[in-house]
């Protein structure tokens, strides 16, 4: 690779055993086994009120918008695992893209911690269709906020007999899809 390539990955769950997180784990091992740098964090660190524009005002961006908008604004592409809540993203999800959509200066371009970024996208759920509602709604969100998201997005059902206890994935062949949403990242993003 000519540069170094920098991926944020998150899931939009805080649960500690999130079935996301796990299949998020195998899509991260994916980007570095292609050359990635990637930064994997746990939106739990990061709590955040629900966005009001009253607070906004009154306090500006809170520390942990601005470390939030730091790691966007440091990396080139992202791999996002959502649940699925009622055919939709999750809740958390919305409200960090919220916030970090805000400008942290008064000159600073609309959208500029998303804008251009390269993302793939994920769920898994013990339902039978893995969250593949939710990710139609993601990825709308992602595009209207100028992401290039790639179409191979991967909803992964059955969730409980997918994971073993440690939350490594049991299916080696649905772990190997997995493990490629996170090269194909890279390789959009001009790696290997």
């Amino acid at each position: 690779m000519s540069k170094e390539l920098n991926i944020l990955a998150f899931a939009g769950s805080t649960r500690r055993a999130s079935f996301n997180k796990a299949m998020l784990a195998a899509a991260v091992a994916g980007a570095e086994d292609a050359g990635a740098e990637v930064t994997c964090i746990d939106l739990r660190n990061y709590p955040l009120p629900l966005y009001n524009g009253d607070l906004e005002a009154a306090e500006g961006l809170s520390d942990n918008v601005l470390k939030l908008k730091n790691l966007f604004d440091g990396h080139d592409g992202l791999l996002i695992a959502s649940p699925e809540y009622n055919s939709a993203y999750s809740a958390l999800l919305k409200n960090v893209f919220d916030w970090v959509s805000r400008p942290a200066a008064a000159d600073e371009p609309m959208l500029n911690s998303f804008a251009g970024k390269q993302a793939v996208i994920m769920s898994t759920s013990p339902g039978a269709m893995g969250g593949l509602r939710g990710l139609y709604a993601l990825r709308e969100l992602l595009m209207n906020m100028m992401v290039q998201v790639d179409p191979a997005m991967m909803a992964l059902g059955n969730a409980m007999e997918e994971f073993d206890e440690t939350g490594g994935m049991i299916n080696g062949e649905k772990e190997l899809a997995v493990r490629d949403l996170g090269a194909r990242l890279v390789r959009n993003l001009g790696g290997n």
